[in-house]
């Protein structure tokens, strides 16, 4: 159905895409995979119009094709559904899947909302979902904006549909509801490009994968053909034999005491401690509490009840400066709306927690913000032309280290890393672990939350398992099993812990 040859696309001064090959057949769920950087959102661009490739040809059922723009791309059922869905969350569900090809009347050119609710409604059925199309889209948990996303390629008459990390954002329960769309998708006859960073998803739906590495074409096999472990090989260029390299840390003294601590209508009774050197895993289905937890010892949601105590000092923790003042540093989940100010360089970012530093009366002492800057994202090894550049313009792997050096920069004891490896590569995952491991032996402590359990048993220490806002189970690396985290999760332990 749709076939790329040789497709080359530069901007200046980067090589996006070098001699790219792709097949895509009728009916076909055709995953892609590759690290941040490797050319894939380029990719997408030349696929739906974006971009137009300075070389290369692009066919559609066998016939050369010249993709000029978006509207051309939709006009030949090609349409595109984004990991983080690009809506009107003010508009309704009917609004945002006929934006730009509403129906109206022949006579009047005024709307015809009620055909365009029916349709709405017959197209989210056939997905199998109840969404009302009257409701605000801004309404919806991000699983149901992507079947919206969904439901609006079909009104398009789409014919290939490509997923970009669809799945990076949901909870096991909505990707495989996501995965029965798909399927349905492909045998109804329409053709896939999922495009991820999770072997699950591409065991779980594809036929084929195809690699880029490095804006390269690197090859394309039968998922059931090749392993795990020589698609890492493709994608990084090298065996990671050390996907969690845990480092052996001396456990020092305690550095924080969590008592009964709760948060009304979110957690309650939580307890725990954190030692120097020390990495505690805190796991859980999503909606547990974990988050909740992390965001009320960083200030972002004040405690109702119960005590903090960091090196043995009762605490109170109103606010985030309070917390960085107690040294203690969070990661959000959500690095782009939460982490980092896109639009500013790599040095602004990372200075912005401790910019007094570097303040006078009168004016900022930009040389001594650049030294400090320069050392503090070497020692997380940021991979980028130099501190100006812009953050947006960095890979998922590169942002996370960035908000890790803005993190050390306001010398903190007590790190919170919430999902640090969500939505990076595996070799960007690799690195990020092995930072993780140096922090601990030099002594800080970590608190890690994951939902990715060869993460949590691989980099852990302790495990701490919640359960609707509750700690119920907490493991010891050397005991801790598979089995027992998800008994504890999904609500086999009866009773929860209180110290």
């Amino acid at each position: 159905m749709l076939e790329l040859k040789g497709i080359r696309k530069s901007f200046p001064g980067v090589h996006a895409l070098q001699d790219v090959h792709f097949q895509l057949e009728k009916g076909q769920i055709h995953a892609l995979m590759g690290e941040n950087g490797a050319g894939k959102s380029t990719f997408i661009k030349i696929i739906t119009g974006v971009y137009q490739p300075d070389e290369g040809e692009i066919l559609l059922d066998g016939q050369i094709v010249k993709i000029a723009n978006p509207r051309e791309a939709q006009r030949l059922g090609i349409a595109a559904i984004y990991q983080h869905v690009t809506c009107y969350p003010d508009l309704t569900v009917t609004e945002n899947i006929f934006m730009g090809h509403e129906s109206t009347s022949k006579f009047s050119r005024s709307i015809q909302w009620k055909k365009m609710h029916t349709e709405a409604k017959a197209l989210l059925a056939e997905l199998g979902s109840p969404i009302d199309p009257h409701t605000e889209m801004g309404t919806l948990s991000v699983a149901q904006q992507q079947v919206v996303e969904i439901a609006k390629a079909l009104s398009t008459k789409a014919r290939i549909v490509i997923m970009d990390e669809p799945t990076a954002a949901l909870t096991k329960r909505e990707s495989e509801e996501l995965y029965r769309i798909t399927e349905k998708l492909r045998d109804s006859g329409v053709s896939v490009i999922f495009i991820s960073h999770r072997f699950e998803d591409m065991e779980r739906l594809g036929s084929q994968v195809t690699v880029f590495r490095d804006s390269r074409y690197v090859g394309s096999w039968p998922v059931a053909e090749i392993t795990n472990e020589d698609l890492i090989v493709a994608m990084v260029g090298r065996e990671i034999t050390h996907l969690f390299p845990k480092k052996k840390a001396d456990i020092g003294a305690e550095l924080l005491r969590v008592e009964n601590l709760g948060k009304t209508g979110l957690f309650g009774g939580v307890s725990f401690t954190l030692a120097q050197g020390e990495i505690l895993g805190l796991t859980g289905l999503i909606g547990a509490g974990r988050s909740e937890v992390c965001q009320s010892l960083f200030g972002l949601l004040p405690a109702d009840t119960g005590e903090v105590r960091v090196r043995g000092k009762l605490v109170q923790i109103r606010n985030p400066w309070d917390a960085i003042e107690l040294g203690i540093g969070y990661l959000p989940e959500d690095r782009q709306k939460q982490g980092l100010v896109l639009s500013w360089e790599i040095g602004r970012n990372i200075s912005l927690p401790m910019i007094d530093e570097f303040s006078g009366t009168w004016w900022l002492n930009e040389v001594k913000e650049g030294d400090v800057v320069k050392e503090l994202a070497d020692s997380v090894k940021v991979k980028a032309q130099g501190i100006s550049t812009v953050a947006n313009t960095l890979s998922g792997g590169n942002q996370q280290k960035v908000i890790v050096a803005k993190l050390l920069g306001t010398k903190p004891k007590v790190i919170i890393l919430d999902e640090p490896t969500k939505g990076v590569d595996v070799g960007a995952k690799a690195a990020i672990h092995e930072i993780m491991g140096e922090l601990a032996c030099q002594g800080f402590g970590i608190i890690m939350i994951s939902s990715e359990m060869p993460e949590v048993l691989g980099m852990s220490d302790r495990i701490a398992v919640m359960r609707e806002g509750r700690l119920v189970k907490m493991l010891d690396r050397a005991e801790a099993t598979q089995e027992k985290i998800l008994e504890a999760a999904m609500g086999s332990a009866t009773e929860a812990l209180h110290g």
